[in-house]
């Protein structure tokens, strides 16, 4: 946590730096509302304590630019007796708190730390609405595995960039999420975001954030992922889909550790830690000059290679243990066993879909099943191709609908079908057999229109 002590009174200046130390928080004095100003535009910082009188600019001229700038460090106001009512308007202003000189600083210390952790789930919560989560849980017990955790542990401690590279679906974002939750800030925000699955046209507005009236449709000002990390951590992956116009500016704020809003005229120092992660070979991206060199070599300061699945085959048990507990919860059924003789046939196929396919399999599985445990019979690793599959009777192309009809709800729709048959179309009986409620099975036949 970083503070700005913002008082023309040289003993409270120093008395708040020296009290706020001693609670392991560090801070910046400035005498004047000037100075104050040149400490916001070079540093970001978690909050501001500011005197409401100040000579020359005052505490509410600078509490007016922060709120211009869209600063979002939260404001605590001070003021003597005599200025309460200035402070009650300094809070309509969008202060959030104050105090009457003279105060316990253990009080103020106890609203800093409320303040900034208010502000920071705050930004936790959007940047997760804006990723829509992610997996927190690194899991493997193999050599690779212990040696990527090892690698982990080294520059968690750090603030160096991390370039992940590996297959997709390996687990790329897992181990990002690790290296921040190991890291010295890893209660910081975690914000992600997926460079090709965002239009060019809105990329900039997501990362850098934009001004009220930016571009149509812009109503409000709008925070980008660089902002709400905070000190946390902002994860780019899919870092080689990125426009070479995003790359310049990418490389700025690098370099420069400040951003600028999209319609915006003023510069934002971040703190945010920079980890990005492609599937791509980014060395040929480079001499072909698609991605820019100074920018690789500035994302490159630390590399993670991620091992694919098929190179640890004997995870798989334990990472099927825990998808399908994942699953099983959000799919509202029980929680079934996995046989050794199902793990085994798991661990013998080569998995190019990584993790990401296995739980696609997974999932499969359990709306396949018909008894308390998933069997060889249950997993079908059959892969669908986004274009025409061979035949291996005739070798002639069929399509992928033939096998996986609308993918996964071709399948729930087939499995209830048969669930239905079997039990001669009672609802009751069907929905206990798929491990499923009576009304969930009742909603899935109207859905589906599945006659009986």
């Amino acid at each position: 946590m970083k503070i700005l002590i913002v008082d023309d009174e040289r003993n409270i200046r120093e008395s708040l730096k020296k009290y706020l130390s001693l609670e392991q928080i560090d801070s910046t004095a400035a005498e004047t509302g000037e100075s104050a100003l040149r400490c916001l535009e070079r540093e970001a910082f978690d909050a501001v304590v500011l005197d409401l009188k100040l000579p020359g600019i005052s505490g509410q001229e600078v509490l007016s630019w922060i709120n211009s700038r869209g600063i979002i460090a939260p404001v605590i106001m001070i003021s003597a007796h005599g200025q309460i009512a200035d402070a009650v308007e300094a809070l309509k202003a969008g202060a959030k708190d104050y105090l009457v000189k003279p105060f316990d600083p253990a009080e103020l210390v106890i609203k800093l730390r409320n303040m900034v952790e208010d502000k920071r789930r705050e930004n936790s919560l959007e940047a997760a609405k804006r990723n829509a989560g992610g997996e927190n849980l690194l899991i493997g017990n193999t050599t690779v595995m212990r040696e990527l955790s090892a690698r982990i542990d080294r520059i968690a401690g750090s603030d160096v960039t991390v370039l992940i590279t590996g297959e997709s679906g390996a687990g790329k974002e897992v181990v990002a999420r690790e290296i921040h939750r190991r890291s010295a800030n890893g209660q910081e925000p975690f914000a992600a975001v997926n460079i090709g699955g965002i239009h060019e046209g809105l990329m900039e507005s997501e990362l850098f954030g934009h001004e009220k009236g930016a571009f149509t449709g812009a109503v409000a000002r709008k925070q980008g992922l660089f902002e709400l990390a905070g000190r946390g951590t902002l994860f780019l992956d899919e870092i080689g889909e990125m426009p070479m116009p995003l790359q310049v500016k990418l490389l700025r704020v690098l370099q420069e550790r400040k951003i600028r809003r999209l319609g915006g005229n003023d510069d934002i120092p971040i703190n945010a830690r920079i980890i990005s992660a492609t599937n791509r070979d980014i060395e040929t991206q480079v001499r072909e000059g698609r991605f820019r060199e100074d920018l690789y070599y500035r994302l490159n300061v630390f590399r993670l290679d991620i091992p694919p699945l098929r190179d640890r085959a004997e995870d798989i048990p334990l990472l099927a243990a825990y998808l399908l507990k994942k699953l099983s919860f959000r799919m509202g059924r029980p929680l079934p066993a996995l046989t050794p003789e199902a793990a085994e046939k798991l661990q013998a196929y080569p998995f190019p879909g990584n993790i990401r396919e296995l739980e696609n399999v997974l999932e499969r599985a359990l709306i396949y099943r018909e008894g308390d445990a998933i069997t060889p019979k249950d997993i079908d690793l059959r892969r669908v191709e986004p274009e025409n599959i061979p035949n291996a009777a005739d070798g002639e192309p069929v399509d992928p609908n033939a096998i996986l009809p609308n993918g996964l709800e071709g399948i729930e729709r087939e499995a209830i079908r048969k669930a239905l048959a079997r039990t001669n179309g009672n609802r009751t009986r069907a929905a206990e057999e798929l491990g499923i409620s009576r009304k969930t099975i009742i909603n899935k036949i109207k859905a589906y229109g599945i006659g009986l």
